[in-house]
């Protein structure tokens, strides 16, 4: 993880948080007189939610920090990026990962204007509905939507485009054409999180080796599961417990 964090309360239990859960956090900073980001979380009656992002600490993440952790990020199999640190740091993050043969990809969030071009050395830009839209300016409402949104993506550079589609599944996109991934059937209660389990698993089972297509399926299951529970993080399988759902239900 390369992050920077508050020197507030927030910051030092962020920085235990990843440790107990196995993070390497050597490249988890604290800058003084700054907050931590936050992200209060607001979800209605039926599950889905709304978002509020303060970047915080967040937005203090430079292209030298990038430079200052390249030893760390060789040795990954993918680079993960989001929009909650500036522009910058992930344009110059993509330069890298493309320089030193990393896979990378990317989740436009929270969504603002960018230059695609920028972005086009990615492997996977993976939006969910609004942002897709947000970025694209083509309104995503359903699967049809989602592959003309695309299309207009992969116009203008990107590699490969995956749509989240909540309850849809997902929209997978590349020059060879579009595949629309069903999601799984589950009871839903707090859809909060879902777009990162989704990324956050897809990229596990990408450095796994595993093909692409059954890497997108095994992540909307994961992501799926993930809403069964309120919240974010303590929502999610762990591994034992998500390869008996897999098992049970991924062939279906």
């Amino acid at each position: 993880m390369v992050a920077r964090v508050g020197d507030d309360l927030f910051g030092p239990s962020t920085i235990k948080n990843f440790e107990k859960l196995g993070i390497d956090a050597t490249h988890v900073r604290q800058v003084n007189g700054v907050s931590s980001g936050v992200a209060p979380i607001f979800v209605d009656p039926s599950g889905q939610n709304r978002i509020i992002v303060v970047k915080g600490a967040n937005d203090t993440l430079k292209p030298a920090d990038v430079d200052a952790a390249a030893d760390t990020l060789k040795s990954a199999d993918c680079i993960v990026l989001q929009f909650e640190i500036p522009l910058e740091t992930v344009y110059y993050t993509i330069k890298f990962a493309r320089r030193n043969g990393i896979r990378c990809i990317l989740n436009p969030a929270p969504a603002q204007p960018i230059d695609m071009g920028a972005v086009a050395d990615l492997d996977y830009f993976v939006p969910n509905e609004s942002e897709a839209e947000a970025i694209s300016g083509v309104p995503v409402r359903n699967l049809d939507d989602a592959k003309r949104c695309a299309l207009k993506l992969l116009a203008s550079g990107i590699r490969r485009v995956i749509i989240t589609l909540g309850a849809n599944g997902s929209l997978l996109a590349g020059s060879e054409g579009m595949e629309h991934v069903p999601a799984f059937n589950v009871k839903s209660v707090d859809s909060t999180g879902a777009g990162d389990a989704f990324i956050g698993s897809f990229a596990t089972f990408l450095g796994e080796g595993l093909p692409e297509q059954e890497a997108v399926k095994r992540a909307n299951l994961y992501a799926g599961l993930s809403t069964t529970g309120v919240g974010t993080q303590k929502s999610f399988y762990d591994r034992a417990r998500f390869d008996a759902e897999w098992t049970g239900r991924g062939k279906a």
